[in-house]
């Protein structure tokens, strides 16, 4: 089947055809690894993630698939310096030397991130590679000495600069995003890493240190130019390295069109003499409540931070992928809540699939299903009709209608969608008890207790948290029953 996809380079719904025969090499941005990721950034890699499985699964593609791992760069700098208050105990003990600080901090966090997605199912074996930056920093002072050597790059109090304006006089700068030049002017230089849209400026492809920064050597003509890389070269030498140029597919979300990914155009194509990719794929943002995510705003959520408020993570999935990945995606309790029965509804499904003592005499034109749910799927991945296409067709024919010949069918179906989708269990209906995540039994046994206090304010609040998460609770005497709320 083939698959359509939304390039952000055409602005167009494009046919996917990729480079070589049945291989798909994809890239994809990953985290900078100084933090627990926020539910902003898992949006992003749940994007990639739905990507990577409707090629393998709708197109029949095999897939190369690269996530890169920032640990260099302001902020990772920032948090391991020594005596940071970021830094914390279990990351070991700080040394003198900066570079391992900064492996210190930076594995942390990278565990973190891999048990974190693990846990949104997204299957860590999928990816072809999970670079880290400072494993190529060879790569990078390779690519950097060529963008010199064709006259796009200078080197100015130490680090060197990528020339926009001699950039601009050979090619497009501003191939994904409409940058205002009106008030460009030549020669001014931006260090940072990241900066606002507003800010066209030379972008720094190698920083001189700071005092207390890991560095590295830099010899270019003789001459030593210590320090570290700017961010967006990282991505372009491992691209490179890992991938080759081009490659079929680079993902990530809107917030990095520019500059990181406008820059990554490019310095590849300045350095290699070839753009990075032939499709752009970009997932729009992720607010909380109708409301842009901020601490300040007190609505910064990682997902650790959500799973310790009961909600369980293949519900919030299942939320963020039953939104089309180019809409802004609104999170909410209340649209958890919605996803968790959606997908308990599909489950339950399921169980009646596969509830032997209980067939009927229909035959279900399940090829027929496939196809408009793999279609849908197919076209610029659009989970939304796709799964809308599944819950008509579950209105209209029971599971437990159907005949043994259907049931079989339906269960070879939904087992190759959940190689997608990843969030049911095939398997025999487990008892009520095993339905409920230990998490909310812990809710209703502090309720049970608050009340024997007399705590009803508390009581009342654990009680609305259960709620919340989509369970019902009923009260005898000094005991309780939980119940899926579908």
């Amino acid at each position: 089947m083939k698959i359509k996809l939304y390039n952000s380079l055409s602005k167009t719904i494009e046919e996917f055809e990729p480079i070589s025969d049945n291989t798909v090499r994809m890239y994809s941005c990953g985290p900078t690894v100084y933090n627990y990721a926020h539910i902003g950034n898992m949006r992003a890699f749940l994007m990639a993630d739905l990507l990577q499985r409707v090629l393998r699964v709708v197109g029949k593609y095999d897939l190369q698939w690269v996530m890169n791992i920032t640990d260099i760069d302001d902020k990772t700098i920032r948090d391991s310096r020594i005596g940071s208050e970021a830094w914390l105990p279990e990351m070991g003990e700080q040394t003198e030397s900066a570079i391992d600080n900064l492996k210190m901090l930076t594995e942390f966090y990278f565990d973190s991130f891999t048990e974190d997605i693990s846990s949104l199912g997204i299957d860590v074996e999928d990816f072809y590679a999970l670079p880290a930056a400072t494993d190529y920093i060879e790569e990078m002072q390779t690519l950097i000495k060529q963008i010199i050597q064709n006259g796009y790059a200078y080197i100015a109090s130490g680090s060197i600069y990528f020339d926009v304006a001699k950039w601009r006089q050979s090619d497009t700068y501003g191939k994904l995003f409409k940058i205002d030049f009106d008030n460009f002017k030549s020669g001014t230089r931006i260090d940072t890493d990241e900066y606002e849209r507003e800010h066209v400026s030379d972008f720094v492809l190698w920083k001189a240190p700071k005092e207390g920064e890991p560095q590295w050597d830099f010899e270019i003509d003789g001459s030593n130019y210590p320090g570290r890389p700017g961010w967006h070269i990282e991505c372009s030498a491992m691209e490179y390295e890992l991938l080759g140029l081009p490659f079929d597919i680079h993902t990530g979300g809107v917030d990095l069109k520019f500059p990181h990914h406008e820059d990554e155009i490019a310095q590849s194509k300045a350095g290699y003499g070839c753009e990075p990719t032939n499709y752009w794929v970009h997932n729009d943002f992720l607010e909380v409540e109708g409301e842009k995510m901020s601490k300040s705003a007190g609505n910064f959520f990682t997902l650790r931070d959500l799973i310790k408020k009961s909600l369980d993570p293949l519900d919030i999935r299942f939320a963020m992928l039953s939104a089309h990945y180019r809409t802004k995606y609104n999170f909410t309790h209340d649209g958890i809540s919605a996803a968790r029965k959606a997908r308990m509804r599909i489950q339950e499904y399921i169980y009646d699939l596969m509830d032997d003592s209980n067939s009927g005499k229909n035959a279900f034109d399940v090829a027929k299903l496939r196809d408009s749910v793999f279609g849908e799927l197919g076209n610029d991945m659009h989970t939304p009709k796709a799964l809308a296409n599944l819950f008509v067709f579950m209105n209209e024919n029971k599971a437990m209608e159907a005949d043994l010949e259907s049931k079989n069918e339906m269960l070879a179906f939904l087992n190759e969608l959940n190689h997608i989708f990843a969030i049911w269990q095939f398997e025999q209906r487990p008892t009520t008890e095993k339905l409920i995540p230990s998490e909310i039994t812990k809710l209703a046994e502090a309720r049970l207790q608050a009340k024997k206090d007399k705590n009803w304010a508390l009581a009342d609040e654990l009680r609305a948290k259960i709620i919340d998460a989509g369970y019902l609770i009923k009260d005898s005497k000094d005991a309780f029953e939980i119940e899926i709320n579908s």
